[in-house]
């Protein structure tokens, strides 16, 4: 079967097209108004070169546009390359050179980068500003004024196995590798994913997670599945989330627990009205029970649900259902420790480490085949291969199954920490501390945080007669990576502990933080 990323959209032409479909600020957009921008968009991207399977990136906070520019990329024929508006110019012109992608979009928040991009990047060759003023920066074209003047591009229906994104993740040799997805994987699965968390035809979906994560892009392909009113929220901040919400009459959202928290312990949380929200998905972490308790009184009718997933996943591999939140039943409540349950359209097993199937309650590590599964890293093809066995893509997540199917956690095969929802590869973090002169040697890991489920941390051993403060070399940091990645606690010693080998034993630095935890994940 080939699926087609726009066919939502022609579906909402033929169904409902002066229903809106978008919201943005004071901005409502219908569909046939987006349909119309979008094949405008197309056609000038084809203009400035854009060919079939050519990629193309948005530097971008969400917004209606970014929709436009995921549309209009897929009816012309393109690839998606969606940039991380967290990272440093650097990491962006990297992903833009990786897999050669020549047309960059920007909006207001981004255009003052175009001009470092351009001198960093050996691939690009043209900006068009998407953003709101009626002139474009220097050095870029202005897409609403070409849009104006381009005649509609029929969509090209580029659809199945072609090539609908290349979606950036951090690898642990410190580089990102590109994912490559087609449109059956991330159309493919959305559907299944909506038979586990419906939209109902009334649905008011509120985007407040970034677009560019694979996460925050599924949750607006499902809406365009479903034909649903999605209603945009720039970047996370609580009055801004709260007043979408009570204006807009939100149903449904996607946030991580970090998010929640901020927003159940906003000061005047209580004075807005969310009584519409009927369904909330976390990730990126499990929920605290301190924090359930928090959500569960103050939202009564909203249905809670967890979704562990991958970039390589093409979004969520298990959902954990509504009813585990809410049960006064000791065993599904013990259930809120897990992942939860395979999604429809997957198949996932653990294995031993001759990739063997292991009984249940056995710890090993989780593999999954089926829809939304990658097709590979882009221009990587020992990554890529290291990536399968079998057939099966291996997640680098240790675990075991219950009996009933449910999904445990336990620790990771792969060195990377997830903070306040963002993935931080701990060898990214270790290359660029070791630049700094004082530096002998240095490890880093996650460590449990209340706040961010876990933190990055570096353990540091100094040059003999060298000094550094913890803020020194936090600072450092900063010139070569992005600062969500950057230690938030330092550790210095006289030694890092090694094996007879010479091997770093980083599980030795881990214990003492995690020894009370059932996870040794945050």
């Amino acid at each position: 079967m080939q699926l087609q990323l726009t066919e939502g959209l022609h579906r909402q032409l033929r169904r409902a097209p002066d229903a809106v479909a978008t919201v943005f600020g004071d901005r409502r957009q219908t569909w046939r108004q987006l349909a119309d921008r979008v094949a405008r968009l197309a056609a000038v991207l084809r203009s400035v070169g854009m060919t079939e399977n050519d990629r193309v990136a948005m530097l971008a906070l969400n917004a209606d546009r970014y929709l436009e520019y995921m549309l209009g990329v897929w009816w012309g024929g393109g690839a998606l390359n969606p940039a991380n508006t967290r990272w440093s110019a650097a990491e962006v012109a990297f992903s833009l050179d990786d897999c050669d992608t020549r047309i960059l979009l920007v909006d207001d928040h981004f255009a003052s980068w175009c001009g470092e991009l351009r001198s960093r990047s050996r691939s690009l060759r043209t900006i068009i500003y998407m953003g709101e003023g009626d002139i474009a920066p220097e050095g870029t074209l202005h897409a609403g004024r070409l849009m104006m003047d381009a005649p509609p591009q029929p969509d090209l229906g580029r659809g199945g196995e072609n090539l609908a994104g290349v979606f950036y993740t951090g690898g642990t040799t410190g580089f990102p590798k590109g994912v490559m997805l087609s449109h059956n994987a991330l159309l493919g699965n959305a559907i299944c994913n909506l038979l586990e968390v419906n939209y109902a035809d009334d649905e008011v979906i509120l985007a407040v997670s970034p677009i560019f994560h694979q996460a925050g892009m599924c949750i607006l392909i499902r809406a365009l599945v479903r034909g649903c009113r999605t209603v945009y929220v720039e970047t996370f901040d609580p009055p801004m989330v709260l007043n979408a919400i009570a204006r807009e009459r939100a149903t449904f959202t996607l946030l991580v627990p970090t998010m929640l928290q901020r927003l159940i312990d906003h000061a005047e949380f209580e004075t807005y009205d969310s009584s519409s929200l009927r369904k909330i998905v976390y990730g990126g972490s499990p929920i605290n029970e301190r924090l359930l308790g928090q959500l569960l009184k103050a939202l009564p009718n909203v249905d809670f649900y967890q979704g562990y997933g991958m970039t390589e996943t093409g979004g969520p591999c298990t959902i954990l259902p509504a009813a585990c939140h809410r049960s006064s039943n000791a065993v599904e409540h013990a259930r809120l420790r897990s992942a939860g349950r395979p999604a429809w359209g997957l198949d996932m097993r653990v294995t031993d480490n001759d990739g063997a199937e292991v009984p249940v309650g056995t710890v090993g590590e989780i593999v999954a085949r089926g829809i939304g599964v990658m097709q590979g890293y882009w221009n990587r093809e020992k990554e890529t291969r290291d990536a399968f066995r079998g057939g099966w893509l291996r997640s680098g997540d240790m675990g075991y199954f219950d009996g009933e199917g449910y999904l445990f956690i336990v620790d990771r095969l792969k060195d990377m920490i997830v903070s306040g929802g963002e993935n931080v590869y701990s060898a990214e973090v270790e290359n660029a501390l070791s630049r700094h002169p004082a530096i002998a040697g240095c490890a880093v890991i996650g460590i449990p945080s209340e706040r961010w489920g876990e933190q990055v941390h570096a353990i540091v051993v100094l040059r003999q007669g060298m000094q550094a403060t913890a803020a020194e070399l936090r600072d450092h940091c900063r010139e070569y990576i992005a600062g969500y990645k950057c230690p938030v606690s330092f550790e210095f010693r006289e030694a890092l502990p090694l094996s007879g080998a010479g091997k770093l034993l980083k599980h030795e630095l881990r214990a003492p933080y995690w020894e009370s935890r059932n996870r040794k994940v945050g």
